[in-house]
């Protein structure tokens, strides 16, 4: 019976029957702490549907990202399907329901749908090259109607219903994708909650024959604890054992270490590299940190960056997943012992300690590390901490000088760290980015030398660089503010340079009779673009945008169109209202 399967298992009676073997002493108690640790994956999983949903696209599934995979400031939600390397795939609603939301943006899914199904279960369809059939006459109208491009709609249950089967939309690649596929992923109605599709019957789409593979092994030294002789994480050796698992290096340690390891899952089709289902920790056989990819809120999503080491990942770019918590957060996945994954290691007593990365097929790879007590001097000390200020995250914290300030609120931060803070050649310096923060902070600066008429112009970017980032900010006076989650160098940048309109194709007095389309490619060189809008006659129309290329695309209707003539103007604002307009005129006959 695979693991997954086992909640099907009747609990009590399974608990009954373990209580009365350990109170007859026939049972080790070491099995029933075992027993009782993953009671929480086991038993509380919910009996999916398995056979009501039916796959969004007709072609064999394969993936390029699954779900629980580590991306920037999040857990991936779904699924990412390949579409043979192109757009225009069809779309189907994977069950009957109605359309409940559309949102269409120029980052993130990009063009989405959402579909709600009268089982519990709303689907989610991202990155879409256009709507099709009444929802895209829907859309079409919203954007007409709010004169945006970038919109949010939400239709009650019987303005568009949809069936099991029913072509809904076509794929693309649109938003924040970095390639043509389709995001799918499950959520819980009620709760929003995002669910592994692997439980509804998806895992009789995907082959996955291969083991998970680990091709890294760190071990953590807490507080003055040495590792092997070194006062910074270590990189452990991995050896190939003749049954397939792996043994890592001897561990000699004094006081409290944490591992972590870097893993991936491969499938039977495809060669990318997905995240893996479930990471477990033994230590002499107990588990003693766990987690799994099953559901979870998207509040909990910018945990991924206490979940990893991520000084280590803004550093090299390897997102390195911790067995442990220095300071405990709520992410629902993670299940623990009472030292939350910190390992003592204690004179005259060796240990083994036993990681274990599975898939949702039950495919299982492990490593085992030897530890021992050793009180050898350290020969690599740890590495030195420039700063002047301690901040503690569970407490408000605010920082000042001179002109500039810092505000942390509590809960800006997991962990208590030192801060290096300074202001100095008209910078203020907040540490740098190697600290994951959780939620806003907000940086203060009061500047006067701007006249009153230059002020609008003037806002707070993260400096890097030649590069200058736009933070929204608010102004009294000559008190500038803005919220950031990253760390850095931050200043007052001054933006009186108007944004760039170019046509792709000059059309100034041309005649363009079958001509489908126009393009434009706009841009800003500082604060970055706000809004854009184009008119025809005077008359509003649709300019989509993407954001890779920083193109707008108009399709001609002829509906739209004047017969001979026609004005068209293309007005871009940027983020402190600088403003540029284009315009052109051309000629197109209506007559076929």
């Amino acid at each position: 019976m695979k693991f997954r399967e086992l909640y099907f298992c009747p609990f009590y009676l399974l608990f009954s029957f373990l209580k009365f073997f350990i109170l007859a002493k026939m049972l080790p108690m070491r099995f029933f702490s075992f027993f009782l640790f993953f009671c929480n994956f086991i038993f509380a999983q919910t009996q999916y549907p398995k056979d009501y949903f039916r796959p969004p696209l007709d072609i064999p599934m394969q993936l390029s990202g699954n779900f629980g995979e580590l991306r920037s400031n999040h857990f991936h939600a779904g699924f990412d399907l390949k579409t043979n390397q192109r757009e225009g795939l069809t779309v189907y609603a994977v069950a009957d329901g109605y359309v409940s939301r559309i949102k269409i943006s120029t980052f993130g899914n990009g063009k989405c749908i959402y579909i709600t199904h009268p089982n519990g279960y709303t689907t989610v369809y991202g990155h879409l090259q256009t709507a099709v059939g009444p929802i895209q006459e829907y859309i079409q109208k919203t954007h007409y109607s709010k004169k945006s491009f970038e919109i949010e709609m939400f239709p009650k249950p019987d303005e568009l219903p949809v069936t099991k089967g029913q072509i809904i939309a076509l794929s693309g690649n649109t938003g924040s994708s970095e390639g043509p596929h389709l995001h799918f992923e499950f959520r819980d109605t009620k709760t929003e909650f995002v669910i592994n599709p692997m439980f509804f019957g998806f895992d009789q789409y995907v082959k996955d024959n291969k083991k998970p593979s680990i091709s890294g092994l760190f071990v953590y030294p807490m507080d003055s604890t040495t590792v092997n002789q070194s006062k910074q994480p270590v990189l452990l050796n991995l050896s190939l054992q003749e049954d397939g698992t792996y043994l890592a290096g001897k561990v000699k340690a004094n006081g409290k270490i944490g591992f972590g390891i870097n893993a991936f899952d491969f499938d039977d089709v495809s060669e990318n590299r997905n995240g893996v289902f479930n990471v477990t920790g033994f230590l002499n056989g107990d588990p003693k940190y766990s987690y799994q990819f099953n559901t979870y809120s998207f509040d909990e999503m910018r945990f991924i960056n206490a979940f990893i080491d991520y000084p280590r990942y803004k550093k090299t770019g390897q997102r390195i997943q911790k067995l442990f918590m220095k300071t405990p957060f709520a992410l629902s996945i993670i299940k623990t012992d009472s030292l939350n994954g910190i390992i003592p290691v204690e004179p005259n007593l060796a240990s083994a300690y036993r990681i274990e990365v599975s898939d949702y097929f039950g495919n299982l790879n492990s490593v085992t590390v030897p530890i021992e007590y050793d009180s050898e001097a350290p020969l690599i000390n740890a590495e030195p901490i420039i700063s002047n200020y301690f901040v503690e995250h569970n407490k408000d914290s605010n920082f000042e000088k001179d002109n500039m300030s810092v505000f942390f609120p509590s809960g800006t931060f997991y962990e208590d760290f030192n801060l290096n803070f300074d202001v100095k050649n008209n910078r203020i310096f907040i540490h740098e980015d190697i600290v994951p923060v959780h939620s806003n902070f907000t940086i203060t600066i009061k500047d006067s030398t701007y006249s009153e008429s230059l002020r609008d112009k003037v806002f707070i970017a993260r400096l890097g660089g030649n590069s200058k980032s736009y933070n929204p900010t608010t102004r009294k006076e000559d008190v500038f503010t803005a919220k950031s989650k990253i760390l850095g160098q931050y200043g007052l940048v001054l933006d009186t340079v108007a944004p760039v309109i170019k046509i792709n194709k000059p059309i100034q007095d041309k005649w363009i009779t079958g001509v489908k389309n126009i393009q434009f490619t706009i841009g800003d060189a500082l604060s970055g673009i706000k809004s854009y809008n184009g008119y025809l006659n005077g008359n509003w129309i649709l300019f989509e945008y993407d954001n890779k290329t920083r193109k707008i695309t108009h399709i001609f209707d002829d509906q739209l169109l004047a017969e001979g003539a026609n004005d068209l103007k293309i007005e871009v604002v940027d983020n402190v209202g600088n403003s540029a307009i284009f315009e052109t005129h051309f000629f197109r006959s209506q007559q076929k």
